[in-house]
């Protein structure tokens, strides 16, 4: 009997469309137990996302980014992050994230895991970074089209925030847990 570990041989490739933040496919495989398949596949960059947590008269603050999200249709709070460029470390696009959606540079970036956002059907990753020793160093630098507004969240205060709208990107509770399990640590 196959088992739920076993890969599936790829047989066939068809790109469908490239939609710029996106690529997809359609992937022909062939399984363990012999039947083949037509699966669809979106080919995305990988991703990266920091926790800047920022050190204020003994209390630990996180940087928190407040923007519109198109796919909602309403404003979402987020920790800064977006894709990584080609060529790019997902540790230094973190970094250019933070820099450029909040103006602070982070002395320290520790990595605090990865996963794969939809395995189902995506083909990319997601990396999550805390970054800490943070001074301001610029103004914002968006894109065109970003309007993003910073706020600082006392630390303890997140927990309670994270997983109910406006914290309700399921990314970002994921980031919060990285986080929190950093923490627990002792980090």
């Amino acid at each position: 009997m196959a088992s739920g570990d076993e890969a599936w041989i790829e047989t066939g490739r068809r790109d469908l469309a490239d939609y710029g933040i996106f690529k997809a496919s359609e992937r022909t495989r062939r399984g363990p137990h012999g039947k083949s398949g037509r699966f669809i596949v979106l080919d995305a960059p990988e991703w990266a996302v920091v926790v800047p947590v920022l050190e204020r008269s003994g209390r630990r603050l996180i940087l928190a980014v407040r923007q519109f999200r198109h796919g909602s249709q309403t404003a979402s709070t987020e920790f800064p992050g977006g894709l990584v460029e080609p060529g790019e470390a997902p540790a230094a696009a973190a970094a250019r994230e933070l820099l450029e959606e909040t103006g602070y540079s982070a002395g320290r970036i520790v990595e605090l895991g990865s996963c794969n956002p939809n395995p189902a059907f995506m083909a990319n990753t997601f990396h999550v970074f805390a970054a800490t020793d943070l001074s301001l160093v610029a103004e914002q630098s968006l894109d065109e089209h970003e309007i993003v507004e910073v706020e600082e969240i006392p630390e303890d205060e997140l927990w309670a925030r994270v997983g109910n709208p406006p914290w309700s990107h399921a990314l970002m509770v994921t980031a919060a847990w990285y986080y929190r399990r950093w923490r627990e640590e002792g980090r």
